[in-house]
């Protein structure tokens, strides 16, 4: 096994979070090629695992503190690691000691640049960016997010603990309307590809749809908010992980419209 760095040959294959295998994931759009190209001379870094016969099969992309959904200083914050784990493609790469390799050559990197801490988030259930697995690595929970845990390895004894960015307010609605409201950071596919479909589902219905985008990317817009990623059906928050379906998207549309129809007696 390698650790690389990124070179402009893998761009392609990390935009689309090394599956380009995958018909799905190009529903996606062109959002992490965007977001990239913003943020390379930002700070962001991105490594890449190979296996012994150079296969690309693992990922981490990490960046300062202050371009990421918490707040702090002079640290960086891993947005995730992933190791393709699909029978289709390159193959299953997990569970062979990938994923500690990527995040321990990240702590060196970071250290090396003067960086007092890294930083990554992992969730309480147990199917991507575990909060149990980081725990395991020396990561201790410092705060919390409903099933997020924002969570940290301090190199010096003067690093000062990370936040999670609290959430300020919720989106406004219009009466009579349905109201859909799209929160996109840009670094993340899966929810590149809810974005996506969500603005797929609503065709057809423009007429009863009230739809507000923020591009959270832009972090004026993302600490207004307090939101990195989301969707908004009215003021409930749909939840995008994993990523659902755009026919569960589209139903939820038509209930939606449905409803708000017999509400306000709108004749067809």
């Amino acid at each position: 096994m390698t650790i690389t760095d990124l070179i402009p040959e893998h761009e392609d294959l990390y935009f689309c979070c090394l599956e380009d295998w995958s018909d799905e994931i190009k529903e996606a759009g062109d959002h992490k090629a965007c977001w990239y190209k913003k943020m390379k001379d930002k700070g962001l870094r991105v490594k890449l695992a190979k296996d012994d016969k150079g296969v690309v099969a693992g990922m981490i992309q990490y960046i300062p503190v202050e371009l990421s959904f918490a707040e702090g200083s002079d640290l960086f914050v891993v947005l995730c690691i992933w190791i393709h784990g699909h029978k289709q493609g390159r193959g299953n790469f997990q569970k062979k000691g990938m994923g500690k390799a990527l995040l321990k050559a990240a702590e060196e990197d970071v250290r090396s640049i003067g960086a007092k801490g890294l930083v990554t988030w992992g969730l309480i259930l147990p199917f991507f960016m575990r909060a149990s697995w980081f725990k395991n690595q020396g990561y201790k929970v410092i705060d919390k997010s409903g099933m997020m845990r924002l969570m940290w390895k301090p190199f010096t004894g003067d690093a000062v603990p990370p936040a999670f960015i609290k959430r300020k307010k919720t989106p406004e609605i219009t009466a009579g309307k349905l109201n859909i409201s799209l929160f996109l950071d840009g670094w993340c596919t899966a929810q590149n590809l809810v974005y996506e479909r969500t603005k797929r589902a609503i065709e057809g219905f423009e007429e009863y749809v009230e739809l507000k985008e923020y591009h959270t990317g832009n972090i004026e817009v993302r600490r207004e908010w307090g939101i990195s990623d989301a969707i908004f059906f009215n003021k409930k928050e749909l939840r995008t992980g994993p990523p659902p379906s755009y026919d569960k998207i589209r139903k939820l549309v038509e209930r939606r419209v449905k409803k708000l129809k017999e509400n306000y007696h709108i004749k067809t």
